[in-house]
């Protein structure tokens, strides 16, 4: 199948997971409801492999998924993940406690690094070992308590997708 092929079969199937931009926008800022659209797009055969294809098709590697399929359904030009995380860092810092704040960029940098996946659910854990050597003890006396991190985590990605200009 051709880039062009794959991008309008991808294009025709598109509505059948999100009616418009905002839908898509609203989907994708809550990790839980992203993560079901990426099942559900992968049953349809576009998984993580296909979805990368596309990233490089259209020259989006340092792009989010995100970008990708608001590309593809609503022609929207790709943002890096770098501008997106900075323009979500101006939000941050009036939205969240200067703890977590420094908590979120250290998220946000490994999002640039990697890619959504480090926004995921199961991703929440791991991050705050590696920010605070292994102790999640340190972390909620940090950060304060284990609902408010998830909240903070999960919370902060609407910045992160909201639509800009």
């Amino acid at each position: 199948m051709s880039a062009q092929q794959f991008m309008e079969l991808l294009f025709g199937k598109l509505p059948d997971f999100f009616k418009d931009e905002a839908e898509l926008r609203a989907l994708w800022s809550v990790p839980e409801t992203r993560k079901k659209l990426l099942e559900g797009l992968a049953e349809k055969g576009f998984g993580r492999a296909q979805l990368g294809d596309m990233q490089r098709i259209i020259d989006a590697e340092r792009s989010d998924l995100f970008d990708v399929l608001a590309h593809v359904a609503y022609a929207l030009p790709p943002l890096t993940r770098g501008d997106r995380a900075a323009k979500a860092k101006v939000e941050i810092t009036t939205h969240f406690q200067p703890k977590e704040q420094v908590f979120l960029e250290f998220v946000l940098s490994h999002y640039v690094e990697v890619g959504v996946e480090e926004l995921g659910p199961e991703k929440l854990t791991p991050l705050l070992k590696l920010k605070y050597h292994d102790s999640i003890a340190d972390a909620v006396a940090d950060l304060g308590s284990v609902d408010g991190i998830k909240g903070a985590f999960s919370g902060f990605q609407k910045y992160l997708y909201r639509r800009v200009g």
